[in-house]
Parts: structure tokens; C-alpha cells; sequence
């Protein structure tokens, strides 16, 4: 700790920090522009100005720009200096010279960082009378608006994109004073991580394309906490509704999972809530019913029939344990291929009973070694991907200490590392994003994958069974990632689901064990397929096969089924037998898909936007999140609709519970998994002050006019019972507890940037702690023995080529493919092949190759790929109606070869 003066005013504070952090910390209003607590300090825009003087005795001093200035011990500083004050003007001043008068029309306006800054330090008038200087903005794509004249040169977008998230085709293109941000020529923005620019830049350079076509001020927004569906990570949202149609989802801070950024699945994926393809009435046998009708008719239907439940890994944990005490234990099951099934129950088993904990992604930011097997991390777990990134750009070496140079000094520690890098191993079937960046990239096909994790922890721990037959180059590269994780302090192995075997997760734990056993601290990560996977899978369920027997044996006639298209977990031709065995098919759903258009009784979900629930994410953190909007009466929540179901066949339980408490509660005394789960949150009679918290910030603008075309009078704000929050902009000003923020604000800070007075330090943990509670913790008491069982080494067959899933961050997930601005993003189906079987069967780029997958035939234009290996070929999860759920698979190459491939195959064969 250091002692330092401000201001007259003696303060403790910890060293290590900058001036400008520590004064923020304190609360001072210092402004600021190119500085952000993500990416360090570059000194780029002058604005942050203070005057530091030598000792108390020293009344002159000098002024020094705070965020490049480091916290000693008796330091003595003056914030509100007259100098300072003035200085400050001077450099708003300078930087508002060239910037349009366009508030009005801006996107960011009301919510804008300049604004903000341009308050703070008195700037009010403009002097400068010639012409502004302009630019042509480009057209960057679906996500982003581009307006170039709004800039005032802080780097952040160049030092996100390029630094922080690897983007390559983005930068500062610079002659004398003329600075220009943006792409060598117009076009989509490549990087993942894109629409993070919305949210970077301080002024309205790069603005959300999707909420700029509705031209909402993000103060007129009802906005609520949510959590991403997108993927298994559990990144924190804030998602805003204005006239029923859900307009943007921002990032909410949260230190362990997201931080202050979000994919661009993540930020744009919404938009499948306002399709024009939503359910929002229930129908019989495709005739919209009434209410009435439609429960007089479950009534009938239920009190005669033999049903069973599928739930879904979308859907809530509420949801599905509601379908599960309708149906019965014995008679709820898992809407996903068997294969899906086994390998989340594989991941929940290791992590709960094994000796490794899984980190968190601000964890794996700290890593000084990372193992991937088998994981795209990109198009998978995008945020984990970014996480990898940063523990990349760690100096292991020692050396920035040595000199002083402290960790938010980004640029001088970017220079001095150079090319040093903390190791970064992967091992995945072909190229990915983090290649670049990877000391060592391997490509196999997912048996060699796991051929090599065994190896790897046969190498650090030879009690770990050895693969057979291993070749000598390949037990070299095994000793070498061994070696390199055995230096390290506390690897992470990340491993997942998206290789769809069994094997290579197995091989990632003997790894993470084999480490644990000598005594480091080592962490293990697997990313799962979708939203709730590990959620379904600690709530328990069987097979979907076993569901399917079910009724062709004659146990079962009705099916309910939960938010999900079985069609995209089974085979079309299974699938589609199943449902026509069904005497009765009742789906919940909000979003149309083949599975709806089977059945008989469809009623109308609630997406997350219209819904409260809890997702566990694949760490095994259970989070909540809070119904943006009231939705029409045709249209709630999955879990609402089952306890009007059961209380209609008044099911001794389900006519008991009245809300979301009641159901939550249930699932914490029933569920042995899922104990505390009712206290995630704070309970729904949770009040600050007597009061409630607001959705709606108290600028909110036109409550009265925007049901005018309706009624003169101002309707009743409807009330929320499931939860503490209103609906209405009344409610207490005091910040709430950190899982129910609906959005940020402070005095004076309008922007995103005021997420700073939420948090303990700027950076660091919300006030009141991260929201969420872990279900999922290491067991010291592990009795888990290395996983036997070592595949073979894989070896091509003549006419056949072993496909394999692949994933795209934009298409494999379903919810969010449906999204407009999504779909502009998804490329077209194809098959990645090598350039060897692409020379085998005669192919070039994009030619047509046949292929026959579980006996059915199917057409697909070829990507040639020069890493992937010979004899497997890549299929995209989603893109296409090919039987992805039964990958990995041998598909017949229907497609002549050339006579090379049988003698290909016979010294593959002599190799092995």
C-alpha cells in the first residue's frame, strides 16, 4: 500500500496502479478517452491530465497524464487544479475541432463517452469557425455502422481489434494529422469480436447497425439482466426491448466470465426473437385455438394418454425439471443424440468427481500454459478463445518487474516482449484462429487427437496409460507439450464436445490429472454444444433412443416436447417415424422448425427474452436471467405453461407452485445436483428501500404516447411475480445486487463506461460479487483413475472418407442462425476435404462431391483443405440436412477415385 495526497486529502491505495485508475477508484471524475481498464494505457488522447508535485512544499508543480503516470508512495496530486481544469478544456477543445454537431441524429447520443467527458471538463462552446475536415465511412458489414467524422483519435478500436482480439483487418491508416480507422477497402469485418467496437469507441464511430434500423435511444430501451444462448459459456447481457421487439443485447460485466466483451453470436444472435416465424398463438392441427380450447383439449388429451417428456438443452433448468415432475422420472428424457448425451455426462462426471477444477475464463487469461485437443475454440466457446488469447500475451519472462514496467502499461510491455509468448499447444482436426499465436499446432483426426493427449500425459506421468504403436516423431512432439506443462505454474487443458469423442475428453483429463498428480495447479475446461447442455444433463434424464423405443414398443402414445427440433439430434427418416408413431405430439416451442410442423398441438413459448430462468454454463455456474418484457397472454414462459397443464390434471405438485420461486425451490430439495439453486438470486419479495428495481432508467421517454393509437388514458405497468424487478422506470436509484443490474448508469456517466462505479475497482469484481453460484467444484477426495481405452491410430479406408463435425461461430447454433443480420454471415454448405483426396477423386475447389452418410446420399461442394488429414473429411454443424448427430460416421464416396487411393491406402496401412 502507498500513501498518497490528492487534493489536500490523504488516501491509502495499493501500488502497481496508475494515477488515473486509482483517482477512479476513489471517485474522482477524471475524464478520459484512449485509456480502458481492458487494454491498458497508451497516453494516445491527453485528456486525463493531472499535476503531480514533488512535495508539499512544491506549489507549482507539473502536469502529467494520469493513466501513463504510476502510484508511488507520498505521491501528492491535484485533480481540480485551476491549471489542470484549464488544460483539460484545452485538449476537449482540440479534439471536438473536427467533430460533426450530429448528436441529434447519433446513435450514441444520450449515451455517449464524449458527451460525457466534454460535461465533466466544462467544454461548451465551439471557436472553431472553418470547414470540418470529413471522411468517407465504409461499409463494414451486417453488425457495425461505420462514421468515420465522429472520431477523435483514441486508438481503442485499432488496440482492441488488432491487440486484444487478433483482428488483421482493421487499423490506423495516418498521414500528418489526418488519421483514418478502418479497412484498406469496404467489407465485412472479419474478426469474431467485432461488434465489441459499439461498445470501445467512445464517441459514435462504430455504432450497432441492428439497433440503428429501429432508432431507439438506449434510454427509451426496458431493459433486464440476461445471459447469452448461444453457447455454453454464460456470458452476461443486458438485453433491451422497446414497442415489444427485442432492439439490443449489450454486455453486462461479469470479472469471471466475459469481462467487458461479447462474440458477435453473442451480441447479434437476438434477432431470431423478433422473426417473423414465431409461434405467438396455439394451434390444433394447424388451426389457431383459443386459450380455453386449447386446455380443454390438453385436458382430454392428457387424462387418456401414456406421455413422455423430451426436454431440451436450450431450455431452462425450470422448464425442463416442470416437464420432468409432469411426466415422471421414469418418463423424461434428454432431446439429444445418444452421442451428445454420453459425452455431457462425461464432462459433468469428470469435473464432479475428479481432482481438477475447471477455471474460469478470467482464469484461463492467467495461465502460463495452455493444451487445446480437439476444440475450434473460435467457432465453439468464443469468449474461451479470447481468454486463450490474452494468457498468450503474458511475459512469463520476469523482465517488465525487473524494470518497473507495470501491467497496464500495455504499449512499452508489448515492445519489450516482442515475439515471446507463453506456450500455447493445440491439437484439432484443422486449422483454427488461435494458430496463429500457438506454439505448436497439430492436425489430426479426433482418434490421433487422443492418441496424442494420452501420450502427452503418459509424459508426465507414466502411470498414465501409453497409446501402442506411437510413432518416434510423434512421441518427440508428445515430450515436448509435456515438458512445456510441467514448467508451467497453472496450465489449463481445454477440451469439449465439439470433436464429438469421447476419447479425446478422456485424454484431456489424464492430461489435467497426470499435472495434478505432481503437484500443479492445473485447471481443465470443457465446452459443451449448447446453452444448458451441462444443466440437462445434472438434472438428469435418459437416452432420446430410449424414448423412441418407448413408443414403437407401445409404452407410450403422447409425446411433449420442449423447446427443441428433434430433427437436429436424430436422424430424419428416425425422427420422423417416431413423431408419426406418436398419437399425440404436443410441442412448446417460440420458434417454427420441422419438429412443430409435425404436431398436432403446438403452444407458444416464451424465448429468454419473454422468460425467467436459469442456465448452468459449462463451468457448472448456474446463472439467472430476468424476463426483459411481458409478453402477450398467448405467449409465457415453457415452465408456466406445464404448471397450468398440471394444475388442469391437478398434479399433486405442480398445482402447488404458483411462480418461479416455487418451481426453483422444488428443484433445490429434489435435485441432488442442483442444491442452493434457489438462491442464486435474491428472493422475489427482494426490495431496496421498500422499492423495487427499475427496468426502465428514469430518462425513459413516451410511456404515455406509446400506447396513444390504443387508448388516451395511461395503461397499468404490469407487475412482475417472479421477480424484483418492475417494469416501469419507478423504483430505487441504489445500485441493486450484481445479478440484477438492468443496465449502468451514474451521475455523469451516461455511457458503458460507468461500469466503473459498480465495481469494487475499476476492472475488478462487482460490488456485491460476480453473480452465479458454482454447482460444479474439484473433489479432493477424487477416487478418478486414468481413463484406459486408447484408440487405435486412424487409418483411411479405400472409397470412404471418416466425416467428421466442424463449426462456424455463425450457423451451427440454432437460435441465433435465425437471426437477420446472422444470416448474412453464415457461408454455404460444403464439405472440407484434403487436397490429396481432392486429387484422389478428381475434385477441385467447389466442385460436387457424393457422398453417402448412414445410407442415404448426399451432394456437397468441397473446400480443399491442405491441413486437414487425408482420408477424413470436415462437415459443418448446421449449415446443411445431412445427418450431423451421427457424426463422426464413415460416408461412401460415391464420386469415381483415381487408382492411387488404394495404394495410399495399403502403405498407410504398412506405416501403422
Amino acid at each position: 500500500m502507498a500513501t498518497i495526497i490528492i487534493d489536500c486529502k490523504t488516501y491509502e491505495v495499493p501500488l502497481g496502479k496508475n494515477v488515473l485508475e486509482t483517482c477512479l477508484n476513489l471517485g474522482f471524475d477524471v475524464p478520459y478517452f484512449c485509456w480502458h481498464p481492458g487494454l491498458g494505457s497508451v497516453g494516445a488522447c491527453r485528456q486525463c491530465a493531472v499535476k503531480v508535485f514533488k512535495d508539499a512544499d512544491d506549489k507549482k508543480g507539473r502536469l502529467v497524464m494520469s493513466c501513463m503516470e504510476p502510484v508511488v508512495h507520498n505521491q501528492h496530486l491535484a485533480v481540480h487544479d485551476a491549471d489542470t481544469i484549464d488544460f483539460r478544456k484545452q485538449v476537449i477543445e482540440w479534439l471536438m475541432t473536427n467533430h460533426p454537431h450530429d448528436c441529434a441524429v447519433c446513435d450514441e447520443g444520450g449515451s455517449c463517452h464524449l458527451q460525457d467527458m466534454t460535461v465533466m471538463t466544462g467544454h461548451h462552446e465551439r471557436r472553431f469557425t472553418f470547414n470540418k475536415r470529413t471522411y468517407k465511412n465504409q461499409d463494414l458489414g451486417p453488425f457495425l455502422n461505420h462514421e468515420m467524422n465522429r472520431c477523435i483519435q483514441c486508438y481503442r478500436c485499432v488496440r482492441f481489434y488488432k491487440d486484444y482480439a487478433g483482428g488483421k483487418d482493421l487499423d490506423a491508416y495516418a498521414s500528418k494529422n489526418n488519421v483514418y480507422f478502418g479497412r484498406a477497402e469496404d467489407g465485412v469485418l472479419e474478426n469474431e469480436f467485432s461488434g465489441n467496437l459499439a461498445e470501445i469507441c467512445p464517441t459514435g464511430v462504430f455504432t450497432d447497425k441492428t439497433l440503428k434500423e429501429h432508432y431507439t435511444r438506449k434510454w427509451d430501451l426496458t431493459m433486464s439482466p440476461s445471459i447469452c444462448q448461444h453457447c455454453s459459456v454464460g456470458c452476461n447481457t443486458i438485453a433491451g426491448e422497446r414497442y415489444g421487439a427485442l432492439r439490443m443485447i449489450h454486455n453486462r460485466f461479469h470479472e469471471k466470465i466475459n469481462g467487458y466483451f461479447l462474440c458477435d453470436r453473442g451480441r447479434f444472435g437476438y434477432e431470431f426473437v423478433n422473426a417473423e416465424n414465431r409461434i405467438k398463438q396455439p394451434s390444433i392441427n394447424g388451426d389457431v385455438v383459443e386459450r380455453t380450447e386449447l386446455e380443454t383439449r390438453l385436458e382430454k388429451i392428457m387424462k387418456s394418454a401414456k406421455v413422455i417428456g423430451i426436454g431440451s438443452p436450450r431450455a431452462s433448468l425450470q422448464s425442463n425439471f416442470a416437464l420432468k415432475t409432469l411426466v415422471g422420472e421414469d418418463n423424461f428424457y434428454h432431446g439429444v443424440s445418444d452421442h451428445e448425451h454420453d459425452l455431457a455426462e462425461l464432462a459433468v462426471r469428470i469435473l464432479k468427481d475428479g481432482p481438477v477444477r475447471t477455471p474460469s475464463t478470467k482464469e484461463i487469461e492467467k495461465s502460463d500454459a495452455i493444451f487445446v485437443l480437439g476444440e475450434d475454440l473460435t467457432n465453439t466457446a468464443p469468449i474461451v478463445a479470447l481468454a486463450v488469447r490474452q494468457a498468450v500475451r503474458q511475459d512469463l519472462s520476469g523482465e517488465p518487474e525487473k524494470i518497473h514496467i507495470q501491467g497496464w502499461q500495455d504499449a512499452a510491455r508489448k515492445n519489450l516482449q516482442q515475439q515471446r509468448k507463453m506456450p500455447l499447444y493445440s491439437a484439432t482436426i484443422h486449422e483454427t484462429k488461435l494458430d496463429d499465436i500457438c506454439t505448436s499446432a497439430n492436425y489430426a483426426t479426433p482418434e490421433d487427437i487422443a492418441r496424442l493427449g494420452f501420450a502427452v500425459a503418459h509424459c508426465v506421468d507414466h502411470n498414465s496409460p501409453a497409446p501402442e504403436h506411437f510413432p518416434e516423431a510423434l512421441q518427440v512432439r508428445a515430450r515436448s507439450i509435456a515438458n512445456g506443462l510441467l514448467a508451467a505454474k497453472n496450465p489449463t487443458i481445454i477440451s469439449g464436445a465439439g470433436c464429438a469423442s469421447s476419447a479425446v475428453m478422456k485424454a484431456a483429463a489424464n492430461v489435467a490429472i497426470a499435472l495434478h498428480k505432481n503437484g500443479i495447479v492445473v485447471g481443465l475446461t470443457y465446452t459443451m454444444l449448447e446453452c444448458n447442455s451441462m444443466g440437462l444433463t445434472m438434472i438428469g434424464g435418459h437416452r432420446l433412443s430410449a424414448a423412441f423405443n418407448a413408443v414403437i414398443n407401445g409404452h407410450a402414445d403422447t409425446l411433449i416436447l420442449l423447446e427443441n427440433d428433434l430433427f437436429r439430434h436424430g436422424s430424419f427418416a428416425e425422427v420422423g417415424d417416431f413423431l408419426a408413431r406418436c398419437k399425440n405430439v404436443i410441442v412448446l416451442d417460440h420458434t417454427k422448425s420441422d419438429s412443430t410442423d409435425r404436431a398436432s398441438v403446438v403452444i407458444p413459448a416464451g424465448t429468454f427474452a419473454e422468460s425467467d430462468g436459469i442456465i448452468v454454463n459449462n463451468e457448472g455456474r448456474a446463472q439467472r436471467f430476468f424476463q426483459v418484457y411481458e409478453s402477450t397472454e398467448s405467449i409465457q414462459e415453457s415452465w408456466r405453461w406445464i404448471i397450468n397443464i398440471g394444475k388442469t390434471l391437478q398434479h399433486p405438485k405442480l398445482q402447488t407452485w404458483q411462480n418461479f420461486e416455487d418451481i426453483s425451490k422444488a428443484m433445490a430439495s429434489e435435485e441432488p445436483m442442483l442444491q442452493n439453486i434457489d438462491e442464486v438470486n435474491p428472493a422475489v419479495d427482494f426490495r431496496i428501500v421498500g422499492q423495487r428495481i427499475p427496468r426502465e432508467p428514469h430518462r425513459f421517454s413516451g410511456r404515455t404516447s406509446m400506447h396513444a393509437h390504443i387508448q388516451v388514458s395511461e395503461q397499468k405497468p404490469p407487475t412482475d411475480d417472479d421477480s424484483p424487478l418492475s417494469y416501469t422506470m419507478e423504483g430505487t436509484r441504489i445500485q441493486p445486487p450484481s445479478a440484477m443490474i438492468p443496465f449502468y448508469w451514474s451521475p455523469g456517466w451516461n455511457s458503458v463506461q460507468s461500469v466503473a462505479k459498480y465495481q469494487h475497482e475499476v476492472g475488478g469484481s462487482l460490488k456485491d460479487g460476480d453473480s452465479g453460484i458454482r454447482l460444479l467444484e474439484a473433489n479432493a477426495a477424487s477416487s478418478l483413475v486414468y481413463f484406459q481405452g486408447i484408440p487405435e491410430a486412424f487409418v483411411p479406408l479405400e472409397h470412404h472418407l471418416w466425416i467428421v463435425p466442424t463449426y462456424h461461430i455463425f450457423g451451427s447454433e440454432e437460435m441465433s442462425a435465425k437471426s437477420a443480420s446472422i444470416q448474412k454471415r453464415i457461408p454455404t454448405p460444403y464439405l472440407l476435404i484434403s487436397a490429396v483426396d481432392a486429387n484422389i477423386y478428381h475434385l477441385k475447389e467447389q466442385d460436387i462431391i457424393k457422398v453417402s452418410i448412414a445410407n442415404i446420399s448426399y451432394s456437397f461442394p468441397i473446400k480443399i483443405n491442405r491441413n486437414i488429414p487425408v482420408g477424413m473429411a470436415a462437415l459443418p454443424y448446421g449449415l446443411c440436412d445431412a445427418p450431423i448427430n451421427a457424426l463422426p460416421e464413415w460416408g461412401i464416396v460415391e464420386t469415381s477415385p483415381l487408382t492411387e487411393l488404394h495404394d495410399y491406402v495399403r502403405k498407410t496401412k504398412v506405416q501403422h
